[in-house]
């Protein structure tokens, strides 16, 4: 069955639904979840759709499964270079081509991985280097003219091309606005050493030449004394940013009407800066007139694109969008939005946000899908194909009635039993945990764990299990059944120096010293060396069975 909806899975991602080819996987997954190539499968259609997070988990994954196949490591080095981590990355790709080093796809994966690492590493160390930079310039009123100059964008490639060629150009007063819009402070020149022609305050103070070449004793401290930094004046705000800072005070005061008045002012004076529009879309929102605040926001992005504005403020403009739908509770259109917003620019708050409606939208479809009727239907045919030996078909199943009621503690313990026919044990462990996890008080769920336990040699588990069927019910014949199996698997077979040095051991500890001092004990062992069937009489007290246990655990006695 996992191998069906793995085809089923493929030929969807062939034919570009990668939601569809998810959805597949995940059932194959369920059915099978030892399945390496189904979770690489996964991780390439969580891939396709940009869900990068997705993708590194289910590759990271397909390495613990099946930690010598190399294409697990190529999975993982997309996903990583995807999310902008190029060491992790550069270091999965080597990883995997140390097991297979002609593997072109792993070799290609590197070298896109490197190339990704040195052009961001440049960014960083050049601020002109950014793909950001000439937007954020072409969105700044101080530059935005500058970019029409052609010596201007001459001297801006050469900037990019060798940062250190800016000292030529520090006395130009474009540099300067550059630099401060680029690196976001107030770049000033102070004092009349900079050739500003700034006055000082009071006018220039004349002296005498005598004066000027012997100062006095308190000027020469003076001058020595080190002076406090003056405050660098804050920027002169533009019209518009004034007309801006008003609609942000009036927003403060829940007064939207004057709000929406001063933003469409301040796009009046600059209607280039998509600012004013995501502003105003945020007062739309809060009114919940949420066509309109739609409607401003893609009239943001369409003035955004045509300006070259800076990949930030788009991707506001569409994760307010997504806003909008979320806050509707249309969460299909909000995941879209969320996910345009994430591909201008990845923020925790919009990703946090797409995964908390991919949740909800999960969420909704389970419960959609819930049906206790169909579900008892599935479990039936479940029952008849257990009872013919068909087991996978079994299971497949119980498993859609579980989704059809998933707290049907019995269903789970049924398809226990199709993972025990199939030596699947751990995944029928899984089943009996739930199991019991839904009813506490299910007596099946603990014997059939308990003999899952047997199977695997974990005697010591499996009367822990046994023993809270007991608790349950003290005459249950399975768990008694259960518990002297648990007896009769303990070894035995030691020589009689053997059975001294581990009767010495044992009687060292002292919560055995105090099981064989109790006179009660110490006739019931006598009553079963005598009667071994006097064994399943004294299992069904809890307290008298686990002193019995151990006992046998420590290798004091033995059961045969």
């Amino acid at each position: 069955m996992a191998d069906e909806f793995k085809a089923k899975g493929n030929a969807a991602l062939q034919s570009g639904n990668a939601e569809q080819a998810i959805e597949f996987y995940t059932k194959g997954i369920e059915l099978d979840g030892s399945n390496h190539v189904l979770y690489s499968n996964r991780s390439a259609a969580y891939a396709k759709l940009e869900r990068f997070e997705d993708a590194l988990t289910d590759a990271e994954k397909v390495i613990d499964l099946k930690p010598d196949w190399p294409k697990g490591y190529s999975r993982v080095g997309t996903a990583l270079s995807f999310l902008d981590r190029h060491s992790d990355a550069i270091d999965a790709y080597k990883k995997g081509l140390e097991m297979e080093p002609s593997n072109a796809t792993l070799q290609s994966g590197l070298n896109e991985a490197q190339s990704r690492a040195d052009a961001a590493a440049a960014s960083r160390h050049n601020p002109f280097g950014g793909p950001e930079v000439i937007a954020k310039l072409a969105a700044d009123p101080r530059t935005r003219e500058f970019l029409a100059q052609p010596d201007y964008m001459q001297m801006l490639n050469q900037l990019r091309s060798n940062p250190n060629a800016m000292t030529q150009f520090l006395s130009d007063p474009r540099f300067q606005a550059t630099m401060s819009v680029i690196l976001g402070i107030n770049l000033t020149t102070a004092g009349a050493a900079s050739g500003d022609g700034s006055a000082e305050e009071d006018g220039p103070k004349t002296t005498s030449a005598s004066t000027a070449a012997k100062p006095t004793a308190s000027a020469a401290r003076a001058q020595t004394k080190p002076k406090a930094k003056e405050p660098e004046p804050e920027p002169e705000l533009s019209e518009a940013d004034k007309e801006k800072q008003l609609g942000n005070e009036a927003y403060k005061k829940k007064d939207f009407e004057t709000a929406h008045a001063h933003y469409d002012k301040a796009f009046e004076l600059d209607s280039t800066n998509i600012a004013y529009l995501t502003n105003k879309a945020a007062v739309y929102f809060e009114q919940e007139k949420f066509e309109e605040c739609i409607e401003t926001c893609l009239k943001a992005v369409d003035v955004g694109r045509d300006q070259h504005a800076d990949f930030k403020q788009i991707a506001k403009a569409l994760g307010r969008i997504g806003n909008v739908h979320f806050k509707k509770e249309e969460y299909e259109e909000a995941i879209k939005w969320f996910n345009k917003s994430l591909s201008e620019h990845r923020t925790p708050d919009v990703l946090k946000k797409c995964q908390q409606a991919e949740k909800i939208l999960q969420e909704r479809k389970r419960k959609a899908y819930l049906s206790p009727e169909l579900a008892q239907e599935e479990k039936t045919k479940g029952n008849d194909a257990f009872h013919k030996g068909d087991y996978p078909t079994a299971i497949a199943h119980y498993t859609e009635s579980i989704k059809r009621n998933p707290e049907d503690a019995k269903v789970y313990s049924n398809r226990a039993a199709c993972y025990t026919k199939l030596a699947e044990f751990r995944m029928g462990l899984a089943d009996c945990e739930t199991a019991i996890k839904l009813d506490s008080n299910f007596i099946k769920g603990y014997t059939r764990k308990g003999n899952i336990h047997l199977v695997l040699k974990e005697s010591s588990k499996a009367m822990s299990a046994f023993q809270a069927a007991l608790a349950l019910d003290a005459s249950n014949s399975d768990a008694l059944e259960g518990m002297k199996k648990c007896y009769e698997t303990t070894p035995t077979s030691m020589t009689a120096e053997e059975r001294e040095q581990t009767a010495q051991r044992a009687m060292a500890d002292p919560e055995v010293q105090q099981i064989m001092q109790d006179p009660a004990m110490r006739s019931i062992l006598q009553q079963m060396q005598e009667d071994p069937k006097a064994l399943q009489e004294h299992l069904r007290n809890p307290v008298i069975g686990e002193k019995i246990q151990k006992l046998i655990s420590s290798g004091l006695i033995s059961l045969r």
